[in-house]
């Protein structure tokens, strides 16, 4: 059973103040020209407004709770016909067709636990794309202060529910912890320095097209958050 399984019908509420990364993710989608494969699709947080833009999504979860609440949440929103939800890993999601773009948007990737892991699923998405096509993904490494401020603490991060981070510098991950009302769950992240991702990225077959600091397209030059974009060579 998937660690989301237990707060599927939580995660929305968890998550609904994490709106900055749809319209990038929007913007990228429309200029595939579809069809997208979004790997962590979840409750469609990002895959309900692509399909709703016009653009074919697969959306590939490990989650059985997670991808009932997308079906449910893309049926009312009206565009169920333009997403193909089907269960799987990212290191060998369940897809024949070839894309010119596939995502894996809000830290997915930080789920693996290993470079083996880690080469794995960025080979997967490259055996995905057409030719020149492309990856893009986002993922983080905490800031000293974060670790800080955050470290063994409930935090309310919605009301009612509430998010603890545990975190362990020397092996570098994050133990997520999340209860409310509707369910609750833990689950570890393992986070890498941008460095370590460019190499793997290479290592896997793609060019790094561009390396963002946040989803305006500003450069990175140091900070948390990182926007990869790589194209298939």
């Amino acid at each position: 059973m998937s660690s989301y399984d237990p707060i599927a019908r939580l995660y929305d509420a968890w998550s609904t103040a994490v709106v900055e990364d749809i319209g990038f993710y929007v913007d990228e989608a429309l200029a595939s020209g579809g069809p997208v494969v979004e790997l962590g699709v979840g409750t469609g947080r990002i895959a309900i407004p692509t399909a709703g833009a016009g653009v074919h999504v697969i959306g590939v979860d490990s989650s059985a709770g997670m991808l009932a609440v997308c079906a449910e949440e893309a049926r009312r929103a009206g565009v169920a016909e333009r997403l193909d939800l089907r269960q799987g890993d990212l290191r060998r999601p369940p897809v024949e067709e070839r894309v010119p773009l596939v995502t894996c948007p809000f830290r997915a990737y930080l789920h693996l636990s290993s470079d083996a892991e880690r080469l794995e699923a960025l080979r997967a998405a490259r055996d995905l794309l057409l030719p020149d096509g492309r990856l893009v993904f986002d993922v983080f490494a905490p800031s000293n202060e974060d670790i800080e401020e955050t470290h063994g603490l409930w935090l309310e991060r919605e009301p009612g529910i509430f998010e603890r981070a545990d975190w362990d510098r020397r092996q570098q991950t994050l133990t997520l912890s999340v209860r409310g009302e509707r369910g609750e769950s833990s689950m570890t992240l393992w986070w890498l320095e941008p460095q370590r991702w460019q190499a793997l990225l290479a290592e896997a077959g793609f060019a790094v097209e561009a390396c963002y600091g946040w989803f305006d397209r500003r450069p990175y030059d140091g900070g948390e958050d990182t926007v990869w974009i790589g194209r298939r060579t």
